[in-house]
């Protein structure tokens, strides 16, 4: 490690810093919808799937894969120039483990479910007699999943504090 220079330490810590940004306005998205959308769309089903229509402005399924997308980039990046520093490197990669099966769980239960809601919202799919139970289901599970997102992004904040302490 004393092979390194400061502009290699630089890069690594612009692109831990570059991840923890981005994850903490990933953060703020999520729990703006966590606060604010999900308690309207989980009121009433499916009278207030409505709110899930694409109709009412921005696609919300566009905005969150472009957004998880940007991160997964991002936090990839900074493993890369973080992977000379064993420390900071495994720290990363238990964390970005953490994240993606958080992230394979939202693929494989909250997409498929939000989906089926928006389909219900738009009638082309008949709502079920459980569907209050459901939709409160994914809300609870969401304030979970959203609780475990900043765990792991405030948990970058000691590797990047360890990361500048080596300049």
């Amino acid at each position: 490690m004393e092979n390194l220079d400061l502009a290699y330490l630089s890069r690594a810590e612009v692109w831990l810093l570059a991840n923890l940004l981005v994850y903490f306005l990933m953060n703020g998205a999520q729990i703006f919808e966590t606060l604010v959308l999900v308690p309207k769309w989980t009121a009433a089903p499916p009278s207030t799937f409505s709110y899930l229509s694409d109709k009412n402005g921005v696609s919300l399924k566009t905005f969150w894969t472009v957004f998880h997308s940007v991160h997964e980039v991002i936090f990839m990046v900074s493993i890369a120039f973080c992977w000379q520093l064993p420390t900071i490197r495994n720290w990363l990669l238990v964390l970005f483990t953490l994240h993606f099966i958080i992230r394979v769980w939202t693929l494989a239960y909250f997409a498929p479910n939000i989906i089926n809601f928006q389909k219900m919202a738009a009638g082309s799919l008949s709502p079920t007699p459980d569907l209050a139970e459901k939709a409160n289901a994914w809300k609870k599970r969401n304030y979970l999943r959203v609780a475990m997102f900043v765990a792991i992004s405030i948990t970058i904040l000691p590797v990047l504090f360890k990361l500048t302490s080596l300049q």
